[in-house]
């Protein structure tokens, strides 16, 4: 006798059949598996590279203060400490001086303005008045730049304290006018800026 889906039986029994056909359908696709899940997660933080200057118009820090009526055979001496404020040690530091006002006290490399930077292992003993500043050193002194031109770019300092991290160096700047200077340079000025920069450390497995 054939299933009826007009009794309500049949409806029933044709029910129970359908579901049964999907449910063994749907068995044939269906797998079991073991899984496992582990984590975990690391901080990683950049160093921070950082070079500073004393405070300016302090004994740290005179290279802002202006000299006038050089002749030849002066120098001009200005203090500047330079510290590693960072948290990582540098590999280098270069200085690059560049006139912002020009003349030939820059740009004579022989006759004009000379560069000399000199460091002591104790803070510098400062005498006189500005802008008549002298330094001695009571500790002991190490040449960090052999007088030369006073325009150059990256020039590299040599010993330094202040490529490890948190030490500093007390710098003497030196400029001199050569004796040998003659009348083309009465009566001219030039603005010398003074910039440090410090390259990081080499770079290592951390």
């Amino acid at each position: 006798m054939g299933i009826s889906l007009k009794s309500t039986s049949g409806k029933v029994l044709a029910s129970v059949v359908l579901v049964g056909v999907a449910a063994s359908v749907a068995g044939l696709g269906t797998y079991g598996s073991f899984t496992s899940t582990t984590s975990a997660s690391e901080v990683v933080t950049a160093g921070t590279v950082q070079i500073a200057l004393g405070t300016v118009g302090t004994a740290a820090n005179r290279l802002n203060v202006a000299a006038a009526g050089i002749v030849p055979g002066d120098t001009i001496q200005r203090a500047a400490t330079l510290s590693n404020t960072g948290n990582q040690g540098f590999a280098s530091v270069s200085l690059t001086t560049s006139p912002t006002v020009s003349s030939k006290l820059n740009t004579d490399a022989i006759l004009g303005l000379q560069l000399q930077v000199d460091a002591c292992s104790l803070p510098w003993t400062e005498t006189g008045t500005a802008p008549a500043y002298t330094y001695t050193c009571t500790g002991t002194t190490s040449t960090v730049l052999a007088q030369r031109a006073v325009v150059g770019a990256n020039l590299p300092l040599a010993n330094l304290t202040s490529l490890a991290t948190g030490k500093t160096d007390n710098l003497r700047v030196t400029l001199s006018l050569p004796a040998a200077a003659d009348n083309t340079f009465q009566g001219l000025s030039s603005t010398v800026a003074f910039d440090f920069t410090a390259t990081q450390r080499t770079a290592e497995s951390r």
